[in-house]
């Protein structure tokens, strides 16, 4: 794991920390009739993949599952039949995801000094990339996986190009993202305050003045979001099932 800003942090003394795995999207652009973290990859619901790397990580003592709204007892049903060693709250989410981070902040236990937060939509992100996001927020307060963005970007309006954006210093945000709790909690607070609307949690944070790190994250941890990503996904997932 490469680190893009300053050297590997150290991990210092023990922390604690809760994993925030958001899951309410009901991803329409899938066309599957259901939502999309419900939807299976090798034979098993994405949420389920991002709960079995968490619960390999000591730190991390619980999980926070957000689901779309009335679907709470189908998400734990299918968690009674999945081998996560790890307590899982199930939550309601909103019609925004960080309303649905707001949802499991709130079932975030107060012992917890580091959040994770992460899509159930990148169900192939490894073990590493939460640790390493982990590790950093406890020295630094706040730090995501991002990877260089690679293609040659326009800017475009009604279908004309206007100009070319130089991509150099640009980075395509992934998760997990992790944070210090009281600054995740403090950075939802003043959004819902002062009405900001953003994508990610990091943003949030960046409004608050706050330095957000940046880990090595790769293009195998895509987001699903068509049926061709899904196809994607699973091509990848056996590929590492191959290999371990």
């Amino acid at each position: 794991m490469a680190w893009l800003a300053g050297a590997v942090p150290d991990q210092g003394p023990f922390w604690r920390a809760s994993a925030i795995i958001v899951a309410a999207g009901w991803g329409r652009r899938l066309g599957l009739g259901v939502p999309k973290a419900f939807v299976e990859l090798c034979g098993r619901p994405l949420f389920y993949y991002p709960l079995r790397v968490v619960e390999t990580i000591p730190e991390i003592f619980e999980a926070i599952l957000t689901v779309p709204a009335g679907l709470e007892a189908a998400a734990e049903e299918l968690l009674a039949g999945m081998e996560v060693n790890l307590p899982v709250k199930v939550v309601a989410g909103g019609e925004r995801r960080q309303d649905s981070v707001e949802a499991g902040l709130r079932l975030v236990s107060a012992e917890s000094e580091l959040i994770v937060v992460h899509d159930a939509a990148r169900p192939n992100a490894p073990s590493e990339f939460f640790r390493s996001c982990l590790a950093a927020a406890a020295q630094w307060g706040a730090a995501l996986c991002a990877i260089p963005v690679a293609d040659t970007l326009k800017r475009v309006e009604h279908d004309v190009v206007l100009g070319t954006v130089p991509r150099q210093g640009l980075y395509q945000a992934q998760t997990p993202q992790a944070f210090r709790a009281s600054l995740l909690k403090a950075a939802h607070d003043k959004a819902k305050a002062h009405g900001w609307e953003v994508t990610d949690d990091a943003e949030l944070v960046e409004r608050l003045g706050a330095q957000v790190r940046v880990v090595e994250g790769s293009a195998h941890n895509l987001k699903i979001t068509t049926k061709h990503d899904l196809v994607i996904a699973e091509i990848l997932l056996r590929e590492l099932k191959s290999k371990s």
